[in-house]
Parts: C-alpha cells; sequence; structure tokens
C-alpha cells in the first residue's frame, strides 16, 4: 500500500491512524534530502493530508463535478 492510500485510512480527529503516522513520517523521513528544513517536512506533510482528504472527499461523492467548477469560474 503507497503513502498515501494508507493515508487515506483516516481514523481520528486529525484524520491520521497513530500507527499509519509513523510508517508515513518513516517514509517521508527516508524520501527527503538530508539538506531539509523543518519547513519543508511540514510542508510535504500538509499536502500529503490535504491529498488523502481530498481523496476520501471524492470517494465519499462530496465533490463538485467539472462542468460545474468551469460554470462558476465563466460568470
Amino acid at each position: 500500500m503507497n503513502p498515501i492510500d494508507r493515508l487515506c485510512e483516516m481514523e481520528n480527529h486529525n484524520g491520521m491512524n497513530a500507527v499509519t503516522m509513523k510508517d508515513e513520517l518513516r517514509d517521508l523521513a527516508e524520501r527527503i534530502p538530508e539538506s531539509a528544513s523543518y519547513n519543508d517536512v511540514m510542508y510535504q506533510l500538509y499536502v500529503r493530508m490535504k491529498i488523502a482528504k481530498g481523496r476520501q472527499a471524492a470517494d465519499a461523492g462530496q465533490v463538485v463535478p467539472h462542468d460545474e467548477v468551469k460554470r462558476r469560474f465563466i460568470k
């Protein structure tokens, strides 16, 4: 299972299971460069969380169809 799919297994109030979070942090730690700052790490976590929440919303059908988005922006 890839890291984003693991993040989609949201169970607690902040959207991440404690065990899944450990796995995600280990994966992130292995992938980021040695020179990464705290800001770099926080940004990566933020992006991964937003992607997971978006995928969860899409799976639940809580999305706006593409044509509707286009219609709203044309106004």
